[in-house]
């Protein structure tokens, strides 16, 4: 391994195995403690797992000690987070222990943060055994520590909403951001349609589609329950209720093809619904991590569909602040994020 003294922005001292890689492609990460020159070192409080890995993690090792033996197993193996089904980790909480003197990320020792970078590429150590989850939900609470590269991205936790909350919108604040550029470039007032618009990414996707001057904005849920939470919040102009991954029904559901279509369901096999739901000359925006993006260009091209595909890579300049921003001022938004945490909602 390089040296301490010799440390990459991109984290390639810290690649155990195969050698010549980015630590999200490693196999294994070295996740000892210890601060390098432009490294920032983090005791860690809380993992928030991607919905995708949560997901497939329980499908697999049904009952939540399963789940909790098969994070700390990945965790010891690997040095990250990094499912290796799905291929995705998600992001934690915590607060800096130590700064390196080169680290340009801005960060104090104290600062509690949530990082904005994946666990998939995260030096990541945990020391209690998750003892304190019982495997039933994504956020994880925990002991442990976590290494930050030059490269890496963190946000400092505000101090006026709720730290769960806070860290559930910060985990997908690439989500809105995109949707809201995207749905700039095809003003004016484009149709918009949100595959899995109940969730985190969805509702805030959905807020940020209104903001973005959005004329007819669809939500798409796989039922009626969440139907009806979503038309409560206010967020859309119309629900539907579809199976996303049924291609034919996703576009019955959704009618008239929209100029914009974003995914954000967590489940394999959405791609040619969102497909058929676009217009020609539309944009379809890909944030599931369940995504099989060679199903859908492929599935495109034989449908003849002439769409614009993008991969939300979790990553716009003020995507933080402004997913924060829309949790603060959309009660909608925020009604749905506290009911997912069992919180009473705010008046």
């Amino acid at each position: 391994m390089t040296s301490r003294s010799e440390c990459s922005p991109y984290g390639l001292h810290r690649v155990l195995e195969p050698r010549g890689v980015l630590p999200q492609q490693a196999a294994r990460l070295d996740a000892t403690p210890v601060c390098g020159p432009d490294e920032v070192l983090v005791d860690v409080e809380r993992l928030n797992l991607d919905a995708a890995s949560f997901r497939q993690l329980r499908q697999q090792h049904p009952g939540g000690p399963a789940v909790r033996d098969a994070v700390l197993e990945i965790v010891r193996r690997r040095g990250k987070m990094q499912n290796p089904v799905t291929g995705s980790g998600g992001m934690l909480l915590g607060t800096v222990r130590e700064v390196g003197p080169k680290s340009p990320l801005g960060l104090c020792p104290g600062d509690r943060i949530a990082t904005l970078v994946s666990l998939t590429l995260t030096p990541l150590a945990i020391t209690d055994g998750l003892a304190g989850w019982d495997g039933a939900s994504e956020q994880v609470p925990c002991q442990g520590t976590a290494v930050l590269f030059g490269r890496s991205i963190a946000a400092v936790l505000p101090d006026d909403l709720p730290e769960p909350l806070a860290l559930s919108a910060l985990d997908v604040c690439g989500a809105p951001a995109l949707t809201h550029r995207v749905v700039r470039r095809h003003a004016p007032t484009p149709a918009v349609c949100v595959l899995g618009g109940g969730g985190k990414s969805g509702s805030l996707s959905l807020a940020a589609a209104r903001r973005a001057g959005a004329g007819r904005l669809v939500a798409l849920v796989p039922s009626r329950a969440e139907a009806d939470a979503v038309r409560v919040a206010g967020l859309t102009d119309e629900v539907v209720v579809a199976d996303a991954r049924d291609p034919v029904a996703v576009a019955e559901a959704v009618g008239d093809p929209v100029d914009v279509t974003v995914v954000c369901v967590d489940v394999p096999g959405c791609e040619h619904g969102a497909v058929l739901a676009t217009a020609d000359g539309g944009t379809v925006v890909f944030f599931s991590m369940a995504t099989s993006f060679s199903a859908a260009a492929l599935g495109a091209e034989g449908l003849a569909a002439d769409v614009d595909m993008l991969i939300g890579n979790g990553y716009v300049p003020g995507h933080a602040e402004f997913a924060l921003d829309l949790l603060r001022a959309e009660p909608g938004v925020r009604a749905l994020f506290e009911a997912r945490h069992g919180q009473t909602p705010q008046p």
